[in-house]
């Protein structure tokens, strides 16, 4: 490739290659991002400079970057060559897991993942942060959820099988916000808080890095499984643009095609004047259409009462295949979506730097994302009579739970050098708001005046967080010791915000204040009597709020806040240049739960220069959310065949002091972790062990129901409170268990340039079981309802519902234009999670197959075909038992990879 600059008479010029060929689409630019380009179709570059010492940069993706400094004087030509290396990805530098300077990935005292999104998002078939991460690094589970109201459009992920809350995401090193979503109905993750990575659009994203290790005594709260670093875009003169769309071409599709996604990012960056700034802006539009993987409904949706007998009383009967035959209908009609939601939305964020001195530069970044999502609910049948009025839907209908999803970050600071130290002040900002409707529904109460569509409130929580840090290193101490304390300060807000009334109340209810004349009670309406008014044909009461997901009401709303304060400091002590010890220590006090104080110790050396032992031990905390601790409201459930209205309420509530509902505290945690890294010749290997104990963890109880037969004065105190929230049992957030964590993670990686292109190989995998141990933790007055507090559903949630074995196999190789991609991932057996012993059958793994090949036209543009589980593996099937009388054919409570089918795509990018 030649490189050609000249302006007034000045010209460099030279060739940019690898050993074998020349690099088209490769970028030259200055140091200083003033100017830059990329090459055109034959490698030529031609770049404008005035007269001056440069610094070039070369890059390519795939290679590591090169630079050159350059002296051009007037009307002089200068020849300067790069020949680019091909990247060793175990050999990137990290930042994440050290207060002191990068170092290489195979050099870290902790194992970190780093991940090249720009790299990756050009081959690969998925296209939502969630989704990459779930095919690309072993130990992270993500998968999109259906039926669990707004867990639909919000996915939970963990890692190392652990919960959505327990591990910690920072934006450029940064805390991020977590949703103000709980997780509650039916999924992975029940009851806990997670971070929407799908919030942050790729075009952002430079790279991902994901520390496998316990990291509460550096980054506070959260960071018991690890930390996810996500680094920012911080290019200029330079868009990046691609263009995905695709749907599910698979057996089991609507049609012949289903759930069609379309995806556009662009990414562009500009300096601002001075040498080291830029701003670099990215934005994303995203639209899903939903998808139906469910089976056609066995159960009664007709009986007796949809149709009567003349001269006969209804008795309840099931008249369902009489009455499909006699109006032409088929069970498939009722049967509901089981599958992805729709979703559409977009992002746009910023990253953003300006030197205002030699040493001294202020920093900003951030983002906005808006989603609206549609959830389908499952299907009300005519026959459901006391939650469908025939007047308004003669047929029943589907629900539908809709959300807008609104969410904003903003982070400023200033950093440089005070006398020998570095300084870093910052403060950062999130919020995330999700307001609900329910459509296509009605309130039975309110008999044929009910609506059918209402505002049934939301929640939101804020989050702002300012941190003040220094660091020195002291290079004449030992083989050089780097010192970094700091502290910082957080506060929190978590909100529910009510419903229309109709959205919560139960018109039918009333309270008796006397007896007229003739013997016969006086009510009065009243949504919070206990004496039902109104009732269907088979004489049971209707039931209130909006079907599928009752408002929020009055007593639900909360507005609550807490700070957090804390310090730390950080030593690595470098004994030789082979031998690192690195010791931090964090004291940190809530407002609501006191203070903890945490450690951690790591250790790295460097036999030779293929193999490097590293080891870490650390105590980690979690104080729970503002959610688990405020969150309440009633729900509709689906628990093993039978839906429930059940109440979830604060372990401050009369409910809870009635049950022995004990107060909650924070979560604590000892991680210990050893492993290696070796080089061996062309091949890299880590390979990793770890144990974490945790201890008092929060889980969602179980259902605690009426007791109707004999109750006590306290039960029945129980159960009038259960009829004022409109609920038939109560469940609460509790400290209730002690977990152990047993795990290995491994990655090896070949990269070499072959046959005139270059070939990289990916070979990871991850083992994580998580077990239970010890007794439950119960109040005496909780005794004998050890099963209830903590059931076998959330026992298999903990333990089963995701696959502990996970094994990732990645293939690519480039040649001039063409570079092909090929990924087989192994999910591991899940166990279906139910409180029926019967039903707790395991599903087998299974792999999934992503096949993709590029071609690239000329440096500006490159086209992208490809699938995502390319030979349309499914799960396997459910038992009858667990089908939910016949509306799944697939597990929706234990998942390893979805179960929408093969997924086919096309990816235009675009550079300039």
């Amino acid at each position: 490739m030649t490189l050609t600059i000249q302006v007034n008479g000045q010209t460099i010029q030279g060739t940019v290659s690898d050993r074998f060929q020349p690099l088209p689409g490769a970028t030259v630019r200055t140091l200083d991002q003033s100017t830059g380009t990329s090459a055109d179709a034959n490698g030529q570059y031609q770049l404008k400079v005035s007269p001056g010492t440069y610094t070039l940069v070369s890059s390519y993706v795939g290679y590591e970057s090169e630079q050159k400094e350059v002296t051009v004087a007037a009307g002089q030509t200068v020849t300067v060559d790069f020949v680019l290396s091909t990247a060793q990805s175990l050999n990137e530098v990290v930042v994440v897991g050290s207060r002191g300077a990068p170092r290489s990935q195979l050099t870290t005292p902790a194992p970190v993942d780093v991940i090249n999104i720009r790299e990756v998002v050009q081959d690969a078939p998925q296209v939502t942060l969630n989704q990459i991460l779930n095919y690309v690094a072993p130990s992270f589970t993500s998968n999109t959820q259906t039926l669990t109201d707004g867990t639909d459009h919000i996915d939970p992920a963990s890692l190392r099988g652990l919960g959505p809350d327990q591990v910690l995401v920072l934006i450029n090193g940064k805390r991020r916000h977590t949703t103000s979503l709980v997780n509650i109905n039916g999924s992975f993750g029940k009851g806990s808080v997670g971070t929407d990575l799908n919030a942050i659009p790729t075009a952002a994203i430079k790279r991902i890095e994901i520390l496998r290790d316990g990291a509460s005594a550096q980054y506070g709260s959260d960071a018991i499984a690890g930390v996810i670093n996500i680094i920012l875009n911080d290019n200029v003169n330079k868009l990046n643009a691609n263009v995905t769309t695709g749907g599910y071409l698979s057996e089991n599709s609507e049609g012949s095609i289903d759930g069609e996604n379309v995806q556009v990012n662009a990414n562009y960056g500009v300096p601002l004047g001075v040498e080291g700034s830029y701003f670099n802006l990215a934005g994303s539009y995203d639209y899903r259409n939903y998808t139906d993987r469910g089976g056609d409904y066995t159960g009664t949706i007709f009986t007796d009462y949809n149709n009567p007998t003349p001269g006969q009383a209804p008795t309840g009967a099931d008249i369902t295949e009489s009455e499909l035959s006699r109006r032409g209908l088929t069970r498939d009609f009722f049967s509901g979506r089981v599958g992805q939601s729709t979703n559409r939305g977009g992002s746009l964020f910023f990253n953003s730097a300006y030197p205002v001195s030699e040493k001294t530069e202020v920093y900003a970044f951030g983002g906005l994302n808006f989603r609206h999502g549609e959830g389908a609910a499952f299907y009300r049948a005519p026959s459901q009579l006391t939650q469908t009025n025939a007047t308004i839907y003669p047929l029943g209908f589907m629900p539908l739970i809709v959300t807008d999803n609104y969410d904003r970050s903003l982070s400023a600071g200033i950093r440089g050098q005070l006398g020998s130290w570095k300084v870093d002040f910052s403060n950062t900002y999130g919020q995330n708001a999700i307001d609900f409707s329910v459509e296509n529904t009605l309130n039975a109460s309110m008999l044929t005046a009910s609506p059918t569509t209402f505002e049934a409130g939301g929640y939101s929580f804020t989050q702002n967080t300012t941190n003040l840090d220094f660091s020195r290193f002291f290079k004449d101490v030992v083989a050089g010791v780097n010192v970094a304390y700091g502290a910082e300060h957080r506060y929190e807000n978590y909100q529910i915000l009510p419903g229309e009334e109709a959205s919560y109340v139960n018109y039918g209810k009333a309270t008796r204040v006397g007896t007229d004349a003739s013997g016969n009670p006086i009510l009065i309406p009243d949504p919070r009597g206990t004496v039902n008014t109104r009732f269907a044909a088979n004489g049971s009461p209707f039931a209130g709020g909006s079907q599928s997901f009752p408002g929020f009401s009055p007593d639900n709303a909360v507005d609550a806040s807490r700070t957090a304060v804390s310090v730390y400091g950080d030593v690595e002590l470098n004994f030789t240049s082979r031998t690192l010890v690195d010791v931090a220590a964090r004291f940190e006090n809530y407002s609501d739960f006191g203070s903890t104080v945490n450690g951690k110790v790591a250790g790295r050396h460097i036999f030779t220069d293929a193999f490097t032992l590293r080891g870490a031990v650390s105590t980690g905390f979690r104080a729970p959310s503002l959610h688990q601790q405020y969150y309440s409201a009633t729900s509709t459930l689906f628990t093993d065949g039978v839906f429930v209205e059940s109440g979830t309420f604060t372990n401050n509530s009369r409910v809870a002091k009635l049950l022995g509902i004990p107060k909650l505290k924070q979560e604590t945690s000892y991680n210990y972790s050893a492993g290696f890294t070796s080089v061996l010749g062309d091949f890299k290997l880590t390979l990793d062990g770890y144990f974490i104990r945790i201890n008092d963890r929060v889980v969602y109880t179980g259902q605690f129901g009426k007791v109707t037969t004999n109750p006590t004065p306290q039960e029945a105190e129980v159960n009038r409170l259960l009829d004022v929230a409109n609920a038939g049992s109560a469940r609460f957030f509790a400290n209730a268990i002690d977990t152990e964590t047993r795990g290995v993670d491994a990655v090896l990686t070949y990269s070499k340039s072959l046959g005139g292109g270059r070939f990289t190989g990916n070979l990871a995998g991850t083992y994580a079981k998580t077990n239970l141990v010890g007794n439950v933790h119960a109040s005496e007055q909780l005794e004998g309802r050890e099963n209830t507090y903590f059931d076998e559903a959330s026992r298999i949630y903990l333990q089963s519902a995701v696959p502990q074995t996970k094994v990732n196999l990645s293939l690519n190789y480039s040649l001039s234009k063409w570079s092909f991609f090929m990924r087989n991932v192994y999910f591991g057996r899940v166990q279906e999670a139910t409180n029926v012993a019967d039903n707790q059958v395991w599903y087998g793994g299974k792999v999934v197959t992503d096949l993709s090949a590029g071609y690239t036209f000329n440096n500006n543009l490159k086209l992208t075909v490809g699938a995502n589980n390319l030979l349309d593996v499914y799960p396997d099937e459910v038992a009858a038992a667990s089908s939910g009388t016949g509306r799944f054919i697939y597990s929706r409570s234990a998942q390893q990879f979805g179960y929408n089918g093969r997924f086919i795509f096309t990816r235009l990018t675009f550079n300039l």
